[in-house]
């Protein structure tokens, strides 16, 4: 490398020249990735003073792991002195994929960085097509041979797929179109790689059980999404309640929560459909005593909107390879049925539909338990009168205090307006007019 040539040069479309890191250089790391790649100097001024820079192992392992945390990629990072001075050089490729800094698309245009706007992101995004089948130079070493064989296994017994398990893998992962020209897809590494996170840092499942605002469990859950798929709903699980109905003399049932089929619904489809462009955020579960919340990173796709997505409709995805690949697995079973089937496995069990919204740059769906169960309500707290006035009101509509002094003889009417308050309180139920024929509903 010749630096004085350079230094001489000036910054341009492939070179910047920085005293220090700060939020701007990120964003120029962004922009090499997504025109031309390019070399990042720190230590240089804008006008080509040489300043030095501090290149301790500390501050470059920080640098490294906030472009590999915050961006997906990984550039290579060296060292060097120039005029008496150390100066550190940052090296970035033009990455196949589309490269955001916190949510945002930057491109070099010249010897400066600008954002992407919001007119051309769609013509950037569609330039480097689908996500998962986008290539890059992955070695097949990076792939798991035992992942794609037991695949193989199953798609075959399912009678999704006609193949040989025993076939040489680079063949197998051929027809599957992961393989293409050579070159290992996306897909290939986050469906079967050994170490998907290696490359994708954030595309990972967590699940969180929250117990109050500050007693709060996170299982970081990564491996390749079928590992992810699996073990995320064992952690579901593990956070819900289940009990045991005796049917016959010989078997039991097991009533969860929710149905084991919709959470497997919408943890399939949180990790199927999210957007894997953006490396900032993972598929998130979140636990709570009420209700469970999935979310994925990337809103609805393919002009579906919240008003279609309860109606019959045809399949959409960001990501085809991944889902056809889970399709054949026999985790999804129709295309496209997935929310049908979540809302029909809830109403048959007597909960709520789940609610579903476009929200924080993404997809969630909510499903509420039924907070009237009566197991639930002593889990609470309530006592006997309070459970009564509940189960009064779900079966009569509403509930007055004379309703409520007769379902409860022997207890006080001051002791009664204390039960009910404390139910409001708790969000279980809403008052509806003045004191004088105040009556009482679910809320």
């Amino acid at each position: 490398m010749n630096f004085s040539r350079i230094l001489k040069k000036g910054a341009g479309t492939t070179i910047e020249f920085k005293e220090i890191m700060q939020e701007k250089e990120f964003k120029t790391i962004s922009g090499f990735s997504n025109t031309e790649g390019g070399i990042l100097f720190c230590g240089v001024s804008d006008k080509g003073d040489i300043v030095g820079f501090d290149c301790s192992e500390e501050s470059v392992q920080s640098i490294t792991h906030k472009i590999v945390d915050k961006m997906g990629i990984r550039p290579v990072i060296s060292c060097f002195e120039y005029d008496g001075k150390t100066i550190l050089r940052i090296d970035i490729a033009k990455s196949p994929n589309p490269i955001s800094y916190k949510g945002k698309y930057y491109k070099r245009v010249r010897n400066t960085t600008k954002k992407i706007s919001k007119e051309e992101l769609g013509d950037f995004f569609s330039r480097g097509s689908n996500w998962d089948g986008l290539t890059n130079d992955y070695s097949l070493d990076e792939i798991d041979e035992e992942s794609v064989r037991r695949f193989i296994r199953n798609a075959v017994q399912k009678g999704r797929l006609v193949a040989d398990d025993t076939a040489d893998i680079s063949e197998i992962l051929h027809k599957l179109n992961l393989l293409v020209g050579g070159k290992l897809t996306n897909a290939a590494i986050i469906l079967f790689g050994k170490d998907p996170q290696k490359y994708f840092t954030n595309a990972m499942v967590r699940v969180l059980r929250f117990k109050n605002d500050v007693n709060v469990s996170d299982r970081r859950i990564e491996g390749n999404l079928f590992c992810q798929a699996e073990e995320a709903e064992e952690a579901i699980k593990n956070s819900l309640n289940v009990k045991f109905e005796i049917k016959g003399k010989l078997t039991r049932d097991e009533v969860w929560d929710y149905p084991l089929e919709a959470i497997r619904e919408a943890l399939i489809n949180s990790i199927v459909h999210r957007d894997y462009f953006k490396y900032g955020i993972q598929t998130q579960i979140k636990i709570f005593d009420d209700k469970i919340w999935f979310f994925n990173p990337g809103e609805l796709f393919g002009g579906m909107t919240l008003e279609k997505l309860r109606d019959p409709h045809p399949s959409s995805t960001r990501n085809p390879l991944i889902s056809e690949i889970f399709f054949k697995a026999g985790l999804v079973e129709v295309h496209g049925s997935g929310i049908h089937q979540m809302m029909k496995s809830l109403k048959d069990v007597g909960l709520p539909e789940p609610e579903f919204k476009e929200e924080f740059a993404g997809f969630s769906v909510y499903m509420m338990k039924n907070v009237y169960d009566k197991e639930y309500l002593k889990s609470l707290g309530l006592n006997r009168s309070q459970i009564q006035a509940v189960s009064y009101i779900q079966e009569h509509g509403s509930l007055a205090m004379s309703d409520f002094a007769r379902i409860s003889p022997g207890i006080n009417e001051r002791t009664l307006r204390r039960y009910l308050a404390d139910l409001v309180d708790k969000k279980l139920i809403i008052a509806i007019g003045e004191k004088k024929g105040r009556r009482y509903e679910l809320s």
